[in-house]
């Protein structure tokens, strides 16, 4: 794999609360100048890197219901229409994971279907494709509750099924804090259950060339990551 190869596997993301506009601007000038498969902002931010990237082949990528996913399906919709006609060509949502811990799958899935139903109506109106991604947050998920999910991505015909936004916090009963970003375990799990139906976007600690190595060879085809200007600048030497 080549550098511009993974470069354009990489999502730039930028996700803080306290992300100013030269932050922004400084994301998009990187975007445009390794050709990333997109920049990640919040959605307030949508609008403004729309206009710092339009020309280019870098898209705008947004996430709704981040990072709890705890807003109800009818918000999440909303949020979604509202980043499309601001500009968005990708959503990455967060699952109702209190209703995947319920074992509520139906639920699950009819809340991916409402953001993927809308997402792809507003994007039409726009006469562009939109990609939707569904976070798995996979770090408080059971294995068999990352499966059930993926099944209920698929269902609802979403692109993508990711592992984390990076925000989770599990912790042990003790207070220990546990991992909470992609692990080859997980994305493996997510293409076992997908095979080629989905792609797959591992996100959450990617701060390396040998671990962007090993989640691509598990079978992610996207990066979410705020290190990608680092990774691909020591791509030659160390991949």
């Amino acid at each position: 794999m080549t550098k511009a190869e993974i470069a354009g596997m990489i999502d730039h993301t930028l996700l803080t609360a306290y992300a100013q506009r030269k932050d922004i601007r400084r994301l998009c000038k990187e975007a445009k100048l390794y050709h990333f498969a997109s920049v990640c902002v919040n959605p307030n931010y949508v609008a403004y890197a729309k206009d710092h990237l339009t020309g280019t082949d870098v898209k705008v990528c947004t996430v709704i219901g981040f990072p709890l996913g705890a807003d109800t399906a009818s918000v999440k919709a909303f949020a979604a229409e509202d980043a499309v006609k601001n500009g968005a060509d990708e959503i990455d949502m967060v699952i109702n994971i209190a209703s995947a811990k319920n074992q509520n799958f139906d639920r699950v899935e009819e809340d991916i279907k409402a953001v993927v139903d809308a997402s792809k109506k507003a994007g039409k109106e726009k006469d562009r494709e939109v990609i939707v991604k569904v976070i798995l947050e996979t770090c408080y998920l059971t294995d068999e509750e990352v499966v059930n999910a993926c099944i209920a991505a698929k269902n609802a015909k979403a692109d993508f099924v990711k592992t984390s936004t990076g925000f989770g916090s599990p912790k042990e009963l003790d207070g220990t804090v546990l991992p909470n970003g992609a692990s080859v375990h997980h994305v493996a799990l997510m293409k076992k259950t997908v095979g080629d139906s989905m792609q797959i976007k591992a996100a959450g600690g990617i701060r390396s060339v040998r671990t962007a190595i090993d989640l691509i060879n598990a079978g992610a085809t996207r990066l979410g990551t705020s290190s990608g200007v680092l990774i691909v600048e020591s791509w030659d030497a160390e991949s």
